[in-house]
């Protein structure tokens, strides 16, 4: 018998019976995620409103930094991102507590959207290094005042080609993650002539540093059905080859898949062919009114 080697196993299970916490960085998290919207329709949510499954990992998206200013009309600042979420009840505060509460939560903003106060919220930039340069600033600062630990790029209008996006968006991303400003990123493209040329061209880019791809399903016409949202996906797995789609509904009037109408059954089956990556919905303000019953049954759904 090697005592040295049954000495160093002794060693090694005495420093974890009294670490425990080196056992489980966590709690016991399915491999799937929820990502939740929050924010942006004034319907004053807070975190702690939102049920949150202990045994899936979580993330909040504070909805939105938007590049404009706050005067009427906006205007657009190159690069220079403000908050415009509901930071009364989305406050630094208040996401550092609700990280503290629940360990398996993470936080995030998300960039852009679709309109501010009534205006596009349009990628607008100056300039390639311009933009670039005022992002990184005033993106770091809001990721450190508020304790976040991800962006996702939302961008929804755009004044410019897909490659000058891809490049803004993409030099953003390498910095912010090369110098461990965040840990994850994520994209919410949805397919619109208009739209996903240029998320496409970041993904073939720099899909490298992309996480998630929080592809708006909602987006897809009203009535669509079980069988319609399971070719839609496949399609997009192909345009994100090699990428982490996630699925999604929004309890707004959007249009998609809706839950009453088979998103779970959907659901279900891509989970059965390991196709599954997580579930987002936009988002949490429109949720209020029925006291979140879709977020607890999508939970449910990724936990077990």
């Amino acid at each position: 018998m090697d005592f040295s080697k049954l000495f160093i196993s002794f060693l090694l299970l005495q420093f974890l019976f009294n670490n425990p916490s080196m056992v489980h960085a966590g709690p016991n998290c399915s491999p799937y995620l929820f990502r939740e919207y929050l924010g942006a329709e004034g319907q004053n949510v807070t975190f702690a409103d939102v049920p949150i499954n202990a045994n899936v990992e979580f993330h909040f998206i504070l909805s939105f930094a938007i590049d404009y200013t706050d005067s009427s009309p906006p205007l657009p600042t190159n690069g220079y991102f403000n908050v415009y979420w509901d930071a009364d009840n989305l406050s630094p505060s208040l996401v550092s507590s609700i990280k503290a509460e629940y360990p398996n939560v993470k936080v995030a903003m998300s960039l852009a959207g679709d309109t501010v106060d009534g205006f596009n919220a349009s990628f607008n930039p100056t300039s390639i290094d311009s933009w670039v340069r005022n992002a990184i600033y005033s993106v770091t600062n809001l990721v450190k005042e508020y304790n976040l630990d991800g962006i996702d790029i939302d961008y929804e209008h755009f004044k410019t080609d897909p490659d000058t996006f891809a490049e803004c968006i993409g030099r953003l991303l390498y910095y912010l993650k090369q110098n461990k400003i965040v840990s994850f990123t994520s994209i919410a493209p949805y397919e619109d002539v208009d739209v996903q040329p240029h998320y496409l061209a970041l993904w073939r880019k720099y899909g490298h540093l992309i996480d998630y791809v929080n592809f708006q399903f909602y987006a897809y016409p009203k009535g669509t059905n079980v069988s319609q949202f399971l070719q839609y996906f496949e399609t997009q797995r192909c345009n994100y080859e090699g990428g982490k789609i996630l699925v999604s509904f929004g309890t707004d009037e959007s249009g998609g898949l809706k839950p009453q109408n088979g998103f779970f059954n959907a659901t279900s089956i891509l989970k059965s062919e390991g196709k599954l990556e997580g579930i987002f919905i936009w988002s949490a303000d429109d949720s209020k009114k029925d006291n979140f019953y879709y977020e607890k049954q999508a939970q449910d759904l990724l936990a077990t």
